[in-house]
Order: C-alpha cells, then sequence, then structure tokens
C-alpha cells in the first residue's frame, strides 16, 4: 500500500518539474544560459588536465599536467639548458 503512494508522490514531482521545466525554457535566452553552464560544467569535470593554456605550459614545463608529446619534447628540451621558451613567458608575464 505504502509503495503506492511513493510511486504516485514519484510520480506527480516528475510531472511539476516537467512542466516547469517547460516554461523555464521556452523562452530562448534562458535555453542558452542554460547550455553555456552546462558546457562550462562539461568542460570542468572532462577537462581537468587542461587547465592551463599552451601558453602556460610553456612556462613551467616539467610542472603541467597534461604530458603528451609536445610537452614531454619541451620539457626535455629544458632539462638539456635551453631557457627560450621560460624567457618568453617570464617576459610576458611582466608585461602583463
Amino acid at each position: 500500500m505504502k509503495k503506492r503512494y511513493l510511486f504516485s508522490s514519484i510520480g506527480a514531482v516528475s510531472a511539476i518539474g516537467a512542466s516547469v521545466a517547460g516554461y523555464y525554457l521556452k523562452e530562448k535566452g534562458n535555453r542558452e544560459k542554460l547550455k553555456e553552464n552546462f558546457q562550462s560544467l562539461k568542460n570542468k569535470v572532462l577537462n581537468k588536465q587542461d587547465q592551463y593554456s599552451t601558453f602556460d605550459n610553456a612556462g613551467v614545463p616539467d610542472e603541467a599536467p597534461s604530458m603528451d608529446q609536445a610537452q614531454l619534447e619541451n620539457s626535455k628540451m629544458v632539462s638539456e639548458g635551453s631557457q627560450f621558451g621560460v624567457q618568453y613567458y617570464n617576459e610576458k608575464k611582466e608585461e602583463d
């Protein structure tokens, strides 16, 4: 008997939620805002390793979170004594 009330209340809440969502999303601005928020959330969750740009990775090659082939080569050059990428990064950061 209690299961019937539980399933009925879940169905009622779902129906109300769907109608409220439909009313909210009927305006194009609200739909776009929801899409942008969902996209940014998805990017944050899926791209944790890509939170630094290529420019930021050049400044700290051995501390970069993503170690793709180009980043490994950059780290190797810095460990061998090349400082061009690090100097360029420092100069640009000082200008900003």
